[in-house]
Parts: C-alpha cells; sequence; structure tokens
C-alpha cells in the first residue's frame, strides 16, 4: 500500500479529525454543463461498516440525463477541436488538484466505503502517481505513408463525440477517472454515472476540479438502477464504457446494439493461479494472500482460485494460514485495521448466500478469520481443496472467499485453470523461467502474471477474454476505443 503523509498518520487515532476531514456535512450535488446541480430524489449512501447512511446524492431520471447529454454535445466541438496538448495540460491540472486534497480524499473515501485508510490512499495515489500520468501522456499517433492503391495517406484518429461511462463501487476513484481521462484526453465530452453504492468522493472531485475543465466537458450523474439502462439505450451517446459485472454486460450489449454505439466493456473474473513445484512457500505467501484478498476480494482481476502443487500444498497452506493470522479485518478508521467489510448490503447477502452453500456442500475449511459483527463484515475465508464443479469454484466470488485447490499433473491443472467462462488474468508462480513463460503461455486470459498477480500500469491494455469483457481499456490500444479512424488519401 502507499505511504501516508506523517500529519495525515497523527489524525488516524482520532476518528472525529477524520470525519472532519470528510467534511459530509457539505453536502453532494451532480454536475451538468459546469454547474452543481440537484435533481430529482435523493439517495442514501451507507458506510458499510456501520451500515449508517453518512449522506444522500440526487436521484437522477430521465430529465436529468437529457440535461447532462445536451449539455456535453454542446461543448463537444470546442473540445474536439482543443489541441491534444492543451487538452492533456488540462488535465494534467486536473489530476494535481486531487492530489492537492488527498488528504481530505482519503478521509471520505473510507467513510463511504468502510475501507482501511491505506487502501484509500492506495486508490488515490494510484490514479494521480501512476495510471492517470501515464494516461494522458501517451501520444495518439498520426501515421503518414505512400502507397500504390491510394497515393500518399495520412491516418489519424479522431474523437467519437459524447461518452456514457458507468462505473462501479468497488474502486470507484480509480476506476470512475480513468475512464473520464482517456475520454477527455481523446478529445470526447462525458456523462459519467458512478455506483450509487460508492458516489460521494467522485462528486468531491468533481466539486474540487470542475473549474478546470471548460463547461460540459464533464458531466456527473448520479441515480439508482434505472439510471444506467436509461444511459446505455439514450440515442445521445456515441460510446458506452461499462465496468462491472458479466450479467449486467450482456444486458448493456444488448441495449446499445439498437444504436450501434461503440462499446467497452471490462467485466467479471474467475483468475487462476498455478503455484509450482519449485516455488518457495515462505516468500510467496504475502503476495499470494493479498492476490487474493486485495480490496477485501472486491477486485475482477484477484486472484480467485489458487492451485498449489500436492508436494508443497501443506507448505503453502500453512505459510498464508501464518500470514492470514496477522491481518486485522475493521472499521477503515482503526488505524490497526487491514481489511474492511463487504462494501454494500446487497453484495453482503450475495456473500452470506456464497458461505451457505459451503458450509451445505461439506467443503473444507482451510481458515477462516474473525470480523466485527456490526456492519457488513465477513472474516477471511479459504477453502480447502473444493471440488472443481462446486458452485462457489465455478463463480466469481466478489468478496473475501477463496479456493484453494491442489493438482498433480501441470497439463491437468492448465486444463482446470482454463475450464471457466471469464478469461481476465491468472498467474503462474515457480522459480524456472522457462517453465514459467510455457505455462503462462497456455493460460487463456487477458493479462498473465509471473510471481505477481493484478499488477497493471496506464500505458499499457487491460481487458478480457471469453466473457470477461469486450475491447480494452488503458494504453494506446484503449485511447483508440475511443476514437474514430480516419484516413485521408491523396493522389
Amino acid at each position: 500500500m502507499s505511504e501516508m503523509s506523517a500529519e495525515f498518520q497523527k489524525e488516524q487515532s482520532t476518528r472525529a479529525s477524520l470525519l472532519k476531514r470528510a467534511n459530509l456535512e457539505a453536502g453532494f450535488f451532480n454536475f451538468i454543463g459546469g454547474k452543481r446541480v440537484s435533481l430529482g430524489g435523493t439517495l442514501d449512501v451507507v458506510n458499510p461498516a456501520t451500515g449508517e447512511a453518512i449522506a444522500s446524492v440526487p436521484d437522477v431520471g430521465q430529465e436529468g440525463l437529457d440535461q447532462a447529454v445536451a449539455a456535453a454535445r454542446g461543448a463537444f466541438p470546442a473540445w474536439a477541436a482543443t489541441p491534444y496538448a492543451e487538452r492533456r495540460g488540462l488535465l494534467s491540472s486536473f489530476i494535481a488538484r486531487i492530489k492537492e486534497h488527498e488528504p481530505d480524499l482519503i478521509a471520505l473515501l473510507t467513510a463511504e466505503h468502510g475501507r482501511p485508510l491505506s487502501t484509500s490512499t492506495w486508490e488515490l495515489q494510484t490514479l494521480t502517481d501512476e495510471y492517470g500520468p501515464a494516461l494522458i501522456n501517451l501520444e495518439l499517433p498520426s501515421e503518414e505513408s505512400d502507397t500504390k492503391t491510394m497515393g500518399h495517406v495520412i491516418k489519424r484518429y479522431t474523437p467519437l463525440g459524447v461518452v456514457c461511462a458507468i462505473s462501479p463501487w468497488n474502486a470507484p476513484v480509480l476506476l470512475s477517472f480513468l475512464k473520464v481521462l482517456a475520454a477527455l484526453v481523446t478529445g470526447n465530452t462525458i456523462v459519467l454515472k458512478p455506483s450509487p453504492y460508492a458516489p460521494l468522493t467522485v462528486l468531491r472531485i468533481a466539486d474540487y476540479g470542475i473549474d478546470l475543465l471548460p463547461p460540459g466537458v464533464l458531466n456527473i450523474i448520479t441515480g439508482g438502477d434505472t439510471l444506467g439502462p436509461l444511459m446505455t439505450a439514450h440515442p445521445g451517446f456515441d460510446k458506452v464504457t461499462f465496468t462491472g459485472s458479466t450479467q449486467t454486460g450482456k444486458r448493456v450489449m444488448n441495449s446499445v446494439a439498437t444504436t450501434l454505439k461503440r462499446l467497452t466493456l471490462e467485466l467479471g473474473g474467475n483468475d487462476p493461479a498455478i503455484v509450482l513445484p519449485d516455488a518457495d512457500p515462505e516468500k510467496i505467501a504475502e503476495s499470494l494472500f493479498w492476490s487474493m484478498f486485495m480490496l477485501n476480494g472486491h477486485a475482477c482481476i484477484s486472484l480467485k482460485r489458487l492451485y498449489i502443487h500436492e508436494s508443497i500444498y501443506p507448505a503453502v497452506t500453512q505459510a498464508l494460514i501464518s500470514y492470514a493470522t496477522q491481518i486485522k479485518t475493521g472499521d477503515g478508521y482503526a488505524p490497526d485495521s487491514a481489511l474492511g467489510p463487504v462494501q454494500n448490503k446487497m453484495q453482503f447477502q450475495q456473500i452470506q448466500a456464497t458461505w451457505a452453500e459451503i458450509e451445505s456442500s461439506g467443503t473444507k475449511v482451510l481458515y477462516q478469520g474473525e470480523a466485527p459483527d456490526q456492519g457488513y463484515f465477513f472474516p477471511v475465508t479459504m477453502l480447502d481443496n473444493p471440488a472443481d464443479d462446486a458452485s462457489f469454484v465455478k463463480k466469481e466470488v466478489f468478496g473475501p472467499i477463496r479456493s484453494v485447490m491442489k493438482y498433480t499433473d501441470l497439463d491437468d491443472v492448465i486444463r482446470r485453470a482454463n475450464d471457466t467462462s471469464y478469461g481476465l488474468g491468472s498467474s503462474v508462480w515457480g522459480t524456472d523461467t522457462k517453465q514459467l513463460v510455457e505455462v503462462a503461455s497456455q493460460l487463456k486470459s487477458g493479462t498473465v502474471w509471473i510471481n505477481q498477480h493484478a499488477s497493471l500500469a496506464g500505458d499499457l491494455p487491460f481487458g478480457g477474454h471469453k466473457e470477461s469483457g469486450f475491447g480494452v481499456e488503458f494504453g494506446i490500444e484503449g485511447l483508440k476505443s475511443y476514437c474514430s479512424v480516419q484516413v485521408i488519401a491523396t493522389k
């Protein structure tokens, strides 16, 4: 996790000072055409560590959506005509503005997520120090060549128009603003809908930085379950970018088909990892643990199925248990908490239902930690060699329950790892570089890591195979997905 400032660390023991920094009393607004707006009804936002409502946000319907789209369409021509370098400069200033308010935003993100302060710090600093700058500093190529059939050719990339962005609750700041940065740096305007479960920090960032951008370039609206379908069906959008479950992603794809909107889907994962027999159990245990339980298991790219060679299964599992006993699950404002609650009631109920399936199946539990009774907490849980065909092994478990399994034959475990409708990420662990690369090349996923898992970069593409996605985010390839390619030929 990233480091916090010395001043901020001193405040951790004082819950009141952190809540003061979060400044919940200031209220939260939507942004349309560069202005604060409050339309429709309201939705409560709950701190999952306590189960208590801490703020409310607007619940926008068709009228507010139409206004946001109109503002984005009106701003598009001038923004698209703004030089790339100038757009990049404005977005760099926007990132700097986020950085300027980092301590307050960390406190607010922890308040609405319940997660540890260190995790909120990681998310904000990953956006401002790593992925964000790397993404906007990429150059979209304009290529020229002489051809026999078309003469002198210029190939360039032009913005699509108005982007509809729908982001999830698990990493709301990072996943929202990476969509914003990609759309805006390529000359598009955007209407963003953050998750109703975790919209507060996204809205506060807009409050801090909206003045840096021309009115209508960035619009943010909040709403419940009905707003997303209204957005994906709206004829005023030219592209939809959605991050969420595969089930919802399929509905989004059906919705945009009627107007042939461009589409990027970053969906679910059931990531496998294969630990080869030459791996060092003590050396990899900590990395394996956090690969499984990063963001409390609320990560599409977290490790969900861990396959360990039978010869080192006892040693690796014991090392995992030894490390897990050191990890405390608790309220994010407590300085010794390393993991927080399940983020919302709906997801908590899904995890409880999965646990009921596990108990009824008779599957052995390798390790289960402790968790507070208040709020939506569920303890870190590792299962001991569950059956491959168990429902909780085959589906994506989006929470702190993970399956740890034995294998004997390498070819067979590669088959088992690939035996899924998902294909987001996978990893291989060991010491023989040649064998690691050979195994990695046989795994069917968008990203394959060696002796690591879930690391990404703003300047490299990220996307899923099979039902884990459609198109890619990040990198030049991700930026191109916000553009139309145009060929100008002169003879």
